[in-house]
């Protein structure tokens, strides 16, 4: 591979690991650019940069999912390299390969072929089973046929986990738990893996009851070093979503450990891998382990999955190894050799990861619609680490993620980690936004997660939810609503500088438009925030009768009512995308729909009219 020195690198992402990964270009003396949708404009991504390049609307596909252009901004801005972070594009190998192929542009992270192998799941099991990892029973080529399903869990037993091949995340993963589900969950894993990943291709596995899901961080170079750097435990999930990871974990014994970290090695080996990437796996969960008492070495556990990007996670890792994983993918990335064995890498201490969403988990973990930081006052002392873009008096943008932040505690022990936490947690003050900080001091205290039992089904199935909802009143805070009335008046100017145009917005706040008769101006007023079809007058409906409005920003993936249905309550009227979780929107009441406002593939906003059932 040819060696590389980067003088500036554009990350393709936003929000906390947009920023955590300048950082490391700062460390590094290199210089970086960031990207931004409309709606971000005000980010604190885009303000940590050197420079920063409009990509498009909110929309993330017409922005942050538009692949040429953000390799157009890379060009622009003359940038060597592009760091996708993760989300978004971070898994995507036609990209890859579109940068990979782009004039002077180097692509950091995995080869897209590498990617390719590993992100198909079929193809990654197949891959596993070669180099001798263990796999869950599943099939190794695509499925479209309700039967093939059928007759998996005819052969295997239920429950069957249909996932899509772009997955990940639980998204784009249905459980068929009754073979009549079969039809129903195999079209919607299709249809989320289609939306999330422009990939409708799906797969089977058996689905585990009992799992734990442990994952190992790998670093691998050009020049056939591969290290793995221990395991993380990020068992406590709700819908799959990780919610607080910690490093090791609290449940393997050292040769269970060393038997799974050694499966990670020597699958991305077999998949000639490199740079950063994560071997998930679900460990058999023994539900009679008395306190104290880990896994040993007899152990099942299988392969689940390869993330070839970095993970949110990986601050526990860092913390542990005191290795800077975000740095070793640049100078993976610039050809060199990583400086460490695998007899170097020393696990010390122990660390968690919070992740600081805006959520209300009293609420089924509700993002929040809106709001602002009116206080954003972090913890700090020893051992305690925050990655986060955002900033005191910042709005909250809700067209993508709701993560706010990630709080990072290290101590020597287990129980040094969580009294530090405990006393983190207490310390971090939000105001104006609603958090889900209720719900993690809530389980610094929990019996079942201390004692470190927990499975991925604790938060789903297991735990007493009123103990969050008491969690929430007794340290929560809500959500403040942002001043939408407030004007806002738009410019755009043509400047010259040293002989080189620039288009320049500007915006003035909380004033009257000012008249200026200049050529190569345009000025337009608003009202902060609002849609591009806002104007002063109102939309009548001119149907009569109940209207059904989105309850979040998102995305309509389909439409499954016509007008002059007759429908009942509870009856699916549409299906509403939002936050990367699909939701159900359902009538009220029994009677006809008078009015569809939406239509498939429409961007809506809180409080948009949806339907009108009359």
């Amino acid at each position: 591979m040819a060696t590389h020195d980067f003088d500036k690198i554009l990350i393709a992402n936003r929000g906390e690991i947009a920023v955590r990964v300048m950082r490391a270009c700062e460390d590094l003396g290199i210089n970086t650019v960031a990207v931004y949708s409309e709606a971000d404009k005000d980010s604190g991504h885009v303000r940590y940069a050197d420079e920063a390049y409009n990509v498009g609307p909110a929309r993330a596909a017409d922005s942050y999912l538009d692949h040429e252009a953000i390799i157009d901004a890379a060009q622009r801005s003359d940038a060597d390299a592009i760091h996708p972070g993760y989300g978004f594009l971070a898994e995507n190998a036609t990209f890859a390969a579109k940068v990979e192929e782009a004039a002077d542009v180097v692509w950091i992270g995995p080869s897209s072929d590498a990617m390719g192998r590993l992100g198909e799941k079929t193809h990654a099991r197949s891959i596993m089973d070669g180099a001798d990892v263990p796999i869950v029973p599943g099939t190794t080529e695509p499925v479209t046929d309700p039967e093939e399903v059928s007759e998996f869990g005819d052969e295997y037993g239920y429950p069957v986990a249909i996932k899509a091949e772009g997955g990940g995340g639980g998204r784009g993963m249905k459980v068929v738990r009754d073979p009549d589900e079969v039809k129903e969950q195999l079209e919607s894993a299709k249809r989320e893996g289609e939306a999330y990943f422009d990939n409708d291709s799906v797969y089977l596995e058996r689905y585990l009851e009992n799992p734990r899901h442990v994952e190992v961080q790998i670093v691998a170079d050009h020049h056939g070093n591969v290290r793995h750097l221990g395991e993380r435990d990020c068992s406590l999930q709700r819908r799959h979503q990780k919610v607080i990871e910690e490093g090791p974990s609290p449940a393997l014994s050292d040769e269970l450990r060393e038997q799974i970290g050694e499966a990670a090695r020597r699958g991305v080996r077999e998949a000639d891998y490199t740079n950063a990437g994560t071997v998930e796996f679900l460990v058999e969960e023994d539900l009679d382990r008395k306190d104290g008492a880990v896994l040993g070495p007899d152990t099942s556990f299988y392969f689940l999955e390869v993330n070839t990007r970095i993970q949110v996670e990986h601050c526990v890792t860092e913390e542990i190894t005191g290795i800077d994983i975000v740095k070793w993918q640049l100078r993976v990335a610039q050809g060199e050799a990583l400086s460490f064995s695998q007899d170097d890498i020393e696990i010390e201490g122990h660390a968690m990861e919070f992740r600081i969403n805006a959520e209300n988990a009293a609420e089924e973990f509700a993002p929040a619609t809106g709001g602002a930081l009116s206080t954003y006052d972090p913890p700090g002392g020893v051992g305690v680490r925050l990655d986060d873009a955002l900033r005191q008096g910042d709005e909250l943008v809700t067209d993508y993620d709701s993560m706010i932040a990630k709080l990072i505690v290290y101590g020597a022990d287990r129980e040094e980690v969580i009294a530090r936490g405990k006393r983190a947690l207490a310390e971090f003050e939000i105001e104006g936004v609603v958090t889900i900080i209720p719900f993690h001091r809530l389980m610094l205290d929990d019996e079942l997660f201390v004692g470190g039992h927990h499975t991925t089904k604790y938060l789903d199935e297991q735990l007493d939810h009123s103990r969050i909802a008491d969690a929430q009143e007794r340290w929560g805070t809500e959500s403040t609503a942002a001043d939408t009335d407030e004007e806002v008046t738009e410019r755009e100017f043509t400047v010259e500088v040293n002989g080189k145009r620039f288009e320049v917005e500007l915006e003035e706040h909380g004033a009257p438009p000012i008249d200026i008769d200049a050529a190569n101006t345009e000025t337009t007023t608003r009202p902060a925030h609002a849609g591009p079809d806002d104007d002063d007058s109102t939309t009548a409906v001119s149907a009569e009768g109940e209207e059904v409005t989105a309850e979040m920003q998102g995305t309509i993936l389909e439409v499954n009512a016509e007008e002059g249905d007759e429908v009942a309550a509870g009856d699916v009227l549409c299906v509403l995308e939002a936050m990367k979780m699909e939701n159900d929107i359902v009538a009220e009441a029994t009677g006809t729909v008078e009015q569809v406002a939406v239509g498939p593939d429409e961007s809506v906003d809180m409080g948009d009219l949806l339907f009108v059932i009359g």
